[in-house]
């Protein structure tokens, strides 16, 4: 809930507002303590979990081998922990990401325990009937022991888990969730570098802030950025050009300064992950795909003795082009190289066997060769003819944004696929849909939402918009 101040500890004094300083009380220490009271608590449940699996199955609560059991996977479980941010401002806010974080840290741990135990041939002498369901236990009692924290996390350090300082000092209206809003001109407050009162008072609204922003006009801005490096926060100057250009980041050099306004949405291991999936499946269907794909082309040819495949210009990644192979499915001389009009539901150029492949959605199973070539992925944004409309105008002139789909390889299949979004283009709202899928794809890639893209597209390879 947003903080707007003056607030209820406000108080009239003659003609003037005045506040009670600091704003905010510290939440530093705060977050301290409910990090060492979680690690405390996690390893009590997985202690807990353990010992109450012993006393189900071998009766004894304090069983010997459940202790050491405990003893030695805590040290490797808080480790992992530790790394995968378990314990971070991130984990307090997000109940989810911390719970599923938490239960894969156990796993990660138990996993080397086993492993090590294995090597080194010492875990003959342990129950593994009641290691398991150790694990089991151990995993339920992280959940709900979260769960149970979290109003008490709530309590002591609000929604945020931080203290957020916005100050409106003449620049653009901005509300952020959660924050104490000040207006500068009421509270008399300015970046006057000549004089320490001010200095000194600017310091006292900032106490305690973990983050403070400023909203100004241009030339203000280089005082408060000094107001800020003298006070010791975390500052930021707002700056509606970010939102507009869609800066990710800035770079500093000697002679000049920049605003990073792209740097690709994947990096190299994630381009590596995204390949090796390509290939394993695409290679694993042309092998199993083989007797349909010459099947289907047998059957092309034979209907009106024109060439099997269709190969059109399609745009790539880089805003580059490239050939794209489907199944013909229409008469060979009323193909369409452009793309400017798409099939519809009575279109009088599409063959009997086009009709079928259109409609289960084979005709597209050679672009399986665009993957192999490098040219496409499994997953992504579809590629689209050169020449096609959204209404009466090309997809760019809807949007402009259009060509940001191209920044990855285009896909057999995409998160607009899979939500229904296909088929003709009739008018500019079924771009917009399609663009808004592609652009949420782009944002914050996983080799999971892949996956979970590929099994849901299972569901939509027979659509009642394919044509």
């Amino acid at each position: 809930m947003t903080k707007h101040v003056p607030m209820g500890e406000m108080r009239q004094s003659q003609d003037r507002r005045r506040i009670t300083l600091p704003l905010a009380p510290p939440l530093e220490q705060r977050r301290l303590q409910l990090y060492i009271g979680l690690l405390l608590i996690d390893g009590a449940a997985i202690m807990g979990g353990l010992c109450i699996a012993s006393w189900l199955y071998l009766g004894r609560f304090l069983d010997t081998e459940s202790l050491v059991h405990g003893q030695v996977l805590l040290p490797i479980y808080w480790t992992i922990a530790l790394s995968l941010q378990v314990y971070t401002l991130q984990a307090l806010r997000r109940i989810n990401f911390a719970r599923a974080r938490a239960v894969l840290s156990l796993i990660g741990a138990e996993s080397a325990l086993l492993f090590v135990g294995f090597a080194t041939k010492s875990t003959e002498d342990f129950s593994r009937v009641s290691a398991f369901l150790g694990l089991a236990l151990a995993m339920l009692l992280l959940v709900w022991l979260r769960s149970l924290l979290r109003p008490l996390i709530k309590a002591r350090c609000g929604d945020a888990g931080i203290n957020i300082l916005l100050i409106d000092d003449g620049g653009a209206a901005l509300r952020v969730p959660n924050a104490y809003h000040i207006d500068a001109r009421e509270h008399h407050l300015a970046p006057d570098l000549s004089d320490p009162h001010m200095m000194d008072r600017l310091g006292l609204y900032m106490m305690n802030m973990d983050r403070v922003m400023v909203s100004c006009p241009t030339d203000r801005r280089s005082s408060w950025a000094l107001v800020f490096k003298s006070a010791n926060v975390s500052g930021e100057i707002v700056d509606t050009d970010v939102n507009r250009l869609g800066v990710i980041g800035a770079r500093r050099e000697r002679d000049y300064g920049a605003l990073i306004v792209a740097s690709g949405p994947l990096g190299l291991r994630a381009r590596a992950v995204k390949r090796g999936l390509d290939l394993a499946l695409a290679g694993s269907a042309v092998l199993a795909l083989s007797p349909l794909l010459l099947i289907v082309a047998l059957l092309i040819k034979l209907e009106d003795g024109g060439p099997v495949f269709f190969v059109q210009k399609r745009t790539g990644r880089g805003n580059r082009f490239f050939p794209i192979f489907k199944f013909r499915s229409m008469r060979a001389e009323k193909l369409d190289a452009a793309g400017a009009r798409s099939a519809s539901k009575d279109d009088d150029r599409i063959t009997r066997i086009g009709r079928f492949i259109r409609g289960t959605s084979i005709d597209e199973l050679p672009q399986i060769f665009n993957v192999i070539r490098g040219e496409m992925s499994i997953v992504g944004p579809r590629p689209h003819a050169i020449g096609s409309l959204a209404g009466d105008k090309l997809f760019w002139e809807v949007d402009h944004r259009y060509w940001l789909r191209h920044s990855l390889k285009p896909g057999l299949t995409g998160l607009a696929q899979v939500r229904g979004l296909r088929g003709a283009t009739d008018t500019e709202t079924d771009l917009a849909n399609r663009l808004q899928a592609d652009l949420e794809y782009l944002d914050g890639w996983t080799i999971w939402r892949d996956i979970k893209i590929i099994v849901n597209t299972v569901s939509v390879l027979v659509h009642d918009r394919a044509f």
